[in-house]
């Protein structure tokens, strides 16, 4: 259901550490939102160095982006993303005064996986019966 992109520059990351933090970033989500770990999406797009900057300078952040469905209320959504810079801090070996986590919601109706609409938040009991998981 979520997908997290984590956006590096090229050779931040090693094949252990990205594996590593898909662990974590799926466990965490599962976690707060309840649902299979399954169904979290973790996407690694490492960049050239000279295409990542910020305040105009370049460096080497560590992005992570994930979308969500709406209606996780925001004390939840607030914890995920704090466990997320923490975990993938703790993961990367980044200061985590060099790591952003975003979080962007959209109705669930607005996706769909596996050839269905996803369900609302709270119902994915009734959604996953539907799917054999």
């Amino acid at each position: 259901m979520p997908v997290y992109t984590c956006t590096t520059a090229l050779g931040s990351l090693t094949g252990e550490s990205r594996a590593l933090l898909a662990a974590e970033i799926t466990r965490i989500h599962a976690d707060i939102n309840h649902v299979p770990p399954a169904y979290v999406n973790v996407v690694f797009s490492e960049l050239p160095s000279d295409s990542v900057f910020t305040g105009g300078q370049s460096a080497s952040p560590l992005i992570l982006t994930g979308w969500v469905r709406r209606g996780h209320p925001q004390k939840e959504a607030t914890r995920l993303a704090v466990e997320l810079s923490s975990a993938v801090a703790r993961v990367s070996g980044v200061d985590e005064s060099h790591i952003m986590v975003v979080l962007q919601d959209s109705p669930a109706g607005s996706a769909v996986e596996g050839g269905r609409v996803l369900a609302e938040p709270g119902e994915e009991k009734e959604w996953l019966r539907g799917t054999g998981a």
